[in-house]
C-alpha cells in the first residue's frame, strides 16, 4: 500500500520568519498552457494564527472546494492578483509573461511582502523583496498552495466571463486549455482576440485560413 503523499506545510515560512522576515508571500501562477486568455498570478501572505484548513495544490482540489478555500483565504490573509495579457504573452513568451504576472501580484498586495516563496525553479526579475524559488511549491508550501487556489479561481471566473462574450469555445469548462472541443471550435470558428497567436495551434489555424483562396472563405 502506497504511503499517503505529504501535504503542504509551513516549514519554509517558519524558516523565513526565523531569519527576520515577518511577512512572507507565497506566489504562484496559473494559465501557462491554455490557448486563450491571460496568465494569472496570485501572492498570498498567510496569518500563521489563522491558516485555513485544507490548503493544497489547486490541481488536487475540485472546483467547489477551491471556491470555498478562496473565500477563506481572502477573509484571513493578504492577497494580491496580477496578470499578463494575451498581447504580452505573444510579445514576451509565456515564461516571461508568467514572471511579469507574478511581479504584479506581489506589487498588488495590500501590505508589502518582506520575503517571497515562488513556485518554480526560476525567480522572476523585478521582485520587490528577497525570494526563494520552490520547485513543486504548490504541493509543498501552504502559502504557495493558497496562491495557487486564488489564482485558479480568479482565472476560471475570468474565462467564464469571456465564454459568455465568445460562446462556442467552451472556456467556462476548459478555461482555454487545448481540449478536443476547443481545438475543433478554433478550426470551425477561427481565432478570437483572446487567443494566443504565438501558440502553435492558434498560429497554424491562422496561417491555414490566410492561405485559403478568397472564394473558399466565402463558402
Amino acid at each position: 500500500m502506497a504511503a499517503p503523499r505529504p501535504l503542504p506545510d509551513f516549514s519554509r515560512e517558519t524558516a523565513a520568519r526565523a531569519a527576520g522576515h515577518a511577512r512572507i508571500a507565497g506566489v504562484d501562477e496559473v494559465g501557462r498552457g491554455p490557448l486563450a486568455g491571460p496568465v494569472m498570478a496570485a501572492a498570498v501572505i498567510l496569518d500563521p494564527a489563522a491558516i485555513p484548513a485544507g490548503l493544497d495544490d489547486s490541481k488536487r482540489l475540485g472546483a467547489a472546494r477551491r471556491i470555498a478555500l478562496d473565500r477563506a483565504i481572502r477573509a484571513a490573509a493578504a492577497v494580491g492578483l496580477g496578470w499578463a495579457s494575451v498581447a504580452e504573452i505573444d510579445a514576451l513568451n509565456i515564461l516571461r509573461a508568467s514572471h511579469l504576472a507574478m511581479v504584479r501580484a506581489v506589487a498588488a498586495l495590500p501590505v508589502a511582502a518582506e520575503f517571497a516563496l515562488v513556485d518554480g525553479n526560476l525567480l522572476p526579475a523585478g521582485l520587490p523583496c528577497p525570494a526563494r524559488a520552490v520547485i513543486g511549491g504548490d504541493a509543498r508550501s501552504l502559502s504557495i498552495a493558497a496562491a495557487s487556489i486564488v489564482a485558479k479561481v480568479a482565472r476560471d471566473a475570468l474565462m467564464a466571463d469571456l465564454d459568455r462574450a465568445h460562446p462556442g469555445y467552451g472556456w467556462a469548462t476548459n478555461a482555454g486549455y487545448p481540449t478536443r472541443a476547443h481545438l475543433r471550435a478554433l478550426q470551425d470558428l477561427g481565432a478570437t482576440p483572446h487567443h494566443r497567436r504565438s501558440f502553435a495551434p492558434v498560429r497554424n489555424i491562422l496561417c491555414k485560413n490566410a492561405e485559403q483562396p478568397a472564394d473558399s472563405k466565402r463558402i
